[in-house]
């Protein structure tokens, strides 16, 4: 009788798990940093992934908060926090991944109660969509955006004036906790490629009398490359970013924006980025002078008088 008082227990126990959970194929949502972020607007009407999300969700993930997908149904949403499952993740979080529009594969746990939380194991993931400021970004990469500011000095600099070298611009404030983690990295891309003619330059959201606070912060991040003040959320808004700071864009020798980086800077990746857009300089100007080169032998060779001999009649 035991033992069969038991077996029914087992038998229910599984019965209960069987139910709370189903296999999932392609069940697509988007990927959010928390409930409280993805709380703050109606997702039915305002989309979730800016700038000022995704830099956010920096802070979220680092915090520890679980990482969710956002299932529509219908004018609703699911939240379901992801786990991993066979996928493997190309880094230590789902960080990357946070404001784009996926496709998921794995088992599903969803909670008997209203208010418990739902689980998906991922198995397999699928990238749909990019993020609202991916979006914005990639529409102004290839694009010659000017900035006029002036230095602390009250000089003005433009943009423009440094056509011909590659171009680390970097939007920041001195009130911006981020922005002073970043400088060190800055600093060095500044040392190691200014004689390969890349310039970093930094442009300060403050205000021209917050003079002495930029001059300190410069001092004490030991910042070794041109400052620039007065820049706004509509300059950062024309160079693909949003109002969050930090941000950073790669500005091609051409004058041409190259990249939009929101969010603290990787050292590693921009130094990838910037040798890259050197090689291609290099191999440009490489087929440019062999160009030229063949030019000047056919041009040398027109030049050069017939030498046929005449042999008189």
């Amino acid at each position: 009788m035991k033992r069969m008082f038991i077996g029914l227990l087992f038998c229910l126990a599984f019965t209960v798990q069987a139910t709370a959970q189903q296999n999932v194929t392609k069940l697509e949502g988007q990927v959010v940093c928390c409930a409280d972020c993805w709380a703050e607007a109606d997702r039915t009407k305002v989309e979730y992934g800016t700038a000022e999300d995704l830099l956010k969700s920096q802070s979220c993930v680092a915090n520890g908060d679980p990482t969710l997908i956002a299932v529509r149904e219908g004018d609703k949403f699911t939240l379901y926090q992801l786990e991993q499952g066979k996928f493997r993740l190309p880094g230590k979080n789902w960080l990357e991944f946070v404001g784009k529009r996926v496709a998921v594969t794995g088992t599903v746990r969803t909670g008997r109660k209203k208010n418990d939380t739902n689980f998906v194991r991922v198995d397999a993931l699928e990238i749909l969509a990019p993020s609202i400021a991916e979006r914005e970004a990639a529409n102004v990469v290839g694009s010659a955006v000017e900035l006029t500011l002036k230095d602390p000095f009250g000089t003005s600099q433009t943009l423009s004036a440094l056509k011909g070298r590659i171009v680390v611009l970097n939007f920041w404030a001195t009130y911006c906790v981020p922005c002073r983690k970043e400088m060190p990295d800055l600093a060095a891309i500044q040392n190691e490629y200014a004689a390969l003619g890349v310039q970093v330059v930094g442009a300060s959201t403050d205000a021209a009398e917050d003079r002495a606070k930029v001059l300190q912060f410069v001092k004490e991040t030991k910042i070794n490359f041109p400052i620039w003040t007065g820049a706004t959320v509509a300059d950062m808004t024309r160079f693909g970013l949003g109002a969050a700071l930090p941000g950073t864009v790669i500005i091609g020798s051409d004058g041409r924006i190259a990249k939009v980086i929101s969010g603290i800077v990787n050292q590693a990746d921009l130094k990838r980025e910037i040798d890259a857009m050197l090689a291609s300089a290099e191999a440009t100007a490489k087929a440019e002078r062999k160009a030229e080169k063949r030019r000047e032998q056919v041009a040398s060779s027109k030049a050069k008088p017939s030498q046929a001999s005449s042999v008189p009649s």
